[in-house]
């Protein structure tokens, strides 16, 4: 009874009689904003109702396509770069780290080549550097033999050091500056110093074509270096970086040579990456002992991390606040848990699944360097005099550097979605106007006509659906139960 109800029910009320459905779809046809449909409905003549039906197949066709097409290009996450000069009154000058390329004393090493092997290992961990097996038993030997050497403080005692007389001269824009001015940094050119430190307050220049005029003396007499190690050169090198950063001289460092004049013209280039999956930067990626990030940074943290927890002490090359790893720690955990780090790729650079991914914002120094010899023959006779030095000795040891901004202005370069939400439903809705005359409400009144015949459809098959078999549905040898009432009134 019940379902005879519903079905009675779905006859009178929502089964619409064949004229009704017929005057709705010519209403449909009439009113609707989707061009081309009303020349099909109310054409007679047969052929124009054909080519009005190829009309309108054709430029929906092309609609659906042109869409599918937008939309893939979207999730493809496509980007576009910018380039914007920006011209400043004043602009930030940033930090550069000078180190000497021979990096000991010679008094220090003259007796003791392990230095340069235990320093191999050290410096591992901010480059990839081998150590040669033929060296291995007697580096074994002497770290046993002397377990409570310190190589931090030992090459802060006998390493290159900054004073009055190997910094001959200091001017930055106009005023004089000291050795006081530069902070001490470990790096694998061992004593390095950095101008503009981060901890220092901001320096800010206002005028283009002056900077940072320096004059070092490298001492060669007083200070070597292994040659096997490749720096067989003697002069300085330097790096130009953010105040924020720690330096970085691999693949970056600039060098002079001694008896050269160096002419560093420096630009500031800002970079900016979109996050993922248009870029490949984590804005919400914060590093522990760095203020600002960076990949170098990131990947000098997670190095810490691992070592720490494998060791169970930090490098003092590494930033953290762990105990300090002896020599050997360094030699029979830190060096082979670096060589895991590399091998295993625990520590890794660059796409945002990686460890360390691309900053949101970087900044860089791109430079133009020149170089010349230093000192004309009435120069050399002035700093001869003056340091009571010959000059040989001046063009064998003196080295001059010049660092400046080109002009004041800085490059921006930005990363940005080549297509956002709002150009993609933009170009949707062109489409959809160009060939078929429709918009957003076109769109709605179509999903109302299907909608509506699609509850029709429903509708019809449930009423000329077959009647459901019975359940338990007795069989024609068995008697039923009013059978069975008769037979026992009868009796």
């Amino acid at each position: 009874g019940i379902l005879e109800k519903m079905r009675l029910c779905l006859i009178k009320k929502l089964l619409p009689h064949l004229e009704d459905r017929r005057r709705y779809r010519e209403e449909f046809a009439s009113s609707t904003s989707f061009h081309g449909v009303h020349n099909i409905v109310h054409t007679q003549s047969k052929a124009r109702r054909a080519l009005w039906l190829l009309i309108v197949a054709g430029c929906f066709a092309t609609v659906i396509w042109q869409i599918c097409s937008r939309f893939i290009y979207y999730f493809s996450w496509p980007t576009t770069s910018t380039v914007v000069v920006q011209y400043v009154e004043n602009i930030k000058f940033p930090a550069v780290t000078f180190c000497n390329l021979n990096r000991f004393q010679v008094h220090a090493v003259s007796n003791l080549k392990e230095i340069f092997l235990i320093w191999n290992i050290v410096s591992a961990i901010l480059q990839k550097i081998a150590m040669e097996g033929k060296y291995s038993q007697e580096l074994h030997d002497f770290l046993l033999g002397n377990q409570n050497f310190s190589i931090k403080e030992f090459t802060r005692k006998n390493g290159f050091y900054l004073n009055s007389s190997t910094l001959l001269e200091c001017d930055f824009f106009g005023k004089p500056c000291y050795p006081q001015d530069f902070v001490h940094v470990f790096t694998e050119y061992g004593n390095c110093f950095t101008f503009n430190h981060n901890d220092l307050s901001a320096r800010r220049v206002s005028l283009s074509g002056r900077g940072l005029h320096l004059l070092f003396d490298v001492q060669q007499d007083k200070f070597t270096d292994e040659p096997s190690l490749g720096y067989t050169d003697a002069g300085i090198t330097f790096v130009i970086h953010s105040p924020e950063e720690r330096p970085r001289f691999d693949g970056l460092g600039l060098l002079t040579p001694v008896g050269m004049h160096t002419q560093v013209a420096i630009r500031q280039l800002k970079s900016i990456i979109q996050e993922y999956p248009w870029g490949e930067c984590k804005p919400d990626i914060k590093l522990q002992y760095h203020k600002t990030y960076s990949t170098n940074g990131c990947l000098l943290e997670c190095k810490a991390r691992y070592i720490q927890d494998w060791c169970g002490c930090l490098p003092f090359l590494l930033p953290g606040n762990g105990t300090e790893c002896d020599l050997l720690k360094f030699y029979k955990c830190v060096y082979p848990a670096v060589y895991d780090i590399e091998i295993k790729g625990l520590c890794t650079v660059g796409t945002h699944n990686s460890t360390c991914p691309a900053p949101c914002e970087e900044t860089d120094y791109p430079t133009t360097v020149t170089y010349s010899n230093f000192g004309g023959e009435e120069a050399v006779k002035y700093f001869s005099t003056k340091l009571k030095k010959s000059p040989e000795y001046i063009r064998q040891n003196l080295v001059r550097i010049e660092i400046k901004y080109n002009d004041l202005s800085y490059k921006i370069t930005q990363q940005q979605k080549a297509l956002t939400i709002p150009e993609l439903l933009s170009e949707v809705g062109g489409q959809l106007g160009l060939f078929c005359g429709a918009s957003m409400i076109t769109i709605i009144e179509l999903l109302e006509y299907i909608f509506t015949n699609f509850c029709w459809m429903c509708i019809f098959l449930l009423l000329k659906a077959p009647e459901m078999p019975q359940w338990n549905n007795p069989s024609q040898n068995q008697p039923t139960y009013k059978e069975k009432k008769r037979g026992i009134q009868e009796c």
